[in-house]
């Protein structure tokens, strides 16, 4: 979900302010990047010799920002298998690929980044057209799919032939999906791994579906049980991503926003054999964090493997406002 400009004033007053952005076309193709990334040294300032928190091990991280004013607003993101590449969505249409790189084994920055447009069925870019609300990204088998908020479709991308020149596909989705809320429609998606009951089906949520403390939805396209389910919500926390776990659990991003409050930050567990048409979903929490903490929007989650360990990365959201900030996280699960 994008906050409005009046939120982010209210709210996340706090934040550091991004240097202006120097002016470039914005007409498509491939658009050549450079990130500027400052280090965070501490995941929660004040006490900077803490990193573990809750069943998270704080690894690194980085403040972003690109010398494009197309840079920002990334909602979704996946890594390689091996973490070497990333990809995110911003969502006004365009996609973000990039190499991290390291030093002292942590982030040290972005290499390699462009910036492109999502092109539609047509070719045409889907920032000129109702698909440019792109909230969550996942690739699997050489396939990406993206949530398309406000216009409420999965689209799906030839990734592995053809990269950010892949033209969407529609994916057929069950109608309950058009009856979502305008701003909060499928803001996590993900493709059930091999060895999951599941194995091979799309999974998408919505970030809420009904009211305040209602469940919201989720939907289950292909696999050997397509269907509804639902996940509880706690607290007023709306879902923000998803990614799926080596084992076919499944870590949920949520994310709560209150003008004048600030903004909190969570990653729930759910078992995996819970997923099933029919089910209402829930899991312990495995981090709990506000704005103590080094956070903001956060609307990005990917999941890889890195000698034996699992690697969690975060992304946010900074709405292309100038009071709020694009920061990378990245964490070991414990």
């Amino acid at each position: 979900m994008r906050l409005t400009r009046r939120a982010a004033l209210a709210g996340l007053a706090t934040a550091t302010l991004a240097a202006p952005a120097r002016a470039q076309p914005l007409e498509p193709g491939r658009i050549p990047l450079t990130i500027s990334a400052r280090p965070i040294a501490a995941f929660e300032p004040r006490s900077p010799e803490k990193t573990r928190f809750g069943a998270m091990i704080f690894r690194s991280g980085l403040v972003l920002t690109g010398d494009h004013p197309r840079f920002g607003g990334l909602s979704g993101l996946w890594r390689s298998p091996d973490g070497r590449d990333l990809v995110a969505v911003t969502d006004n249409g365009f996609w973000l690929t990039a190499k991290p790189a390291y030093g002292n084994g942590r982030l040290s920055g972005l290499d390699d980044a462009e910036l492109a447009p999502i092109l539609g069925t047509s070719g045409r870019p889907l920032h000129r057209s109702r698909y440019y609300d792109t909230e969550c990204l996942t690739i699997a088998d050489g396939v990406a799919y993206l949530g398309v908020e406000r216009a409420h479709e999965i689209l799906r991308f030839d990734w592995a032939r053809d990269g950010v020149e892949a033209r969407a596909r529609i994916v057929p989705a069950p109608r309950e999906v058009k009856r979502l809320p305008n701003n909060r429609g499928l803001e996590a998606i993900g493709v059930a791994p091999p060895g999951h009951p599941l194995a091979g089906a799309l999974v998408a949520i919505s970030e809420r579906s009904g009211g305040e403390d209602d469940p919201t939805l989720g939907i289950i396209i292909g696999g050997r049980q397509p269907g509804l389910f639902e996940v509880k919500r706690h607290n007023g926390f709306d879902i923000t991503d998803m990614a799926f776990l080596p084992d076919g659990d499944i870590l949920l991003l949520e994310r709560w926003y209150r003008s004048l409050r600030g903004v909190g930050l969570r990653i729930r567990r759910i078992p995996g054999a819970s997923l099933k048409p029919g089910a209402l979903l829930d899991g312990p929490y495995l981090l709990d964090v506000d704005l103590g903490q080094e956070i903001d929007n956060m609307e990005g989650l990917s999941v890889h493997q890195e000698r034996g360990r699992t690697i969690v990365t975060l992304i946010s959201d900074d709405n292309f406002s100038f009071l709020q900030r694009t920061i990378l996280l990245e964490f070991e699960l414990v």
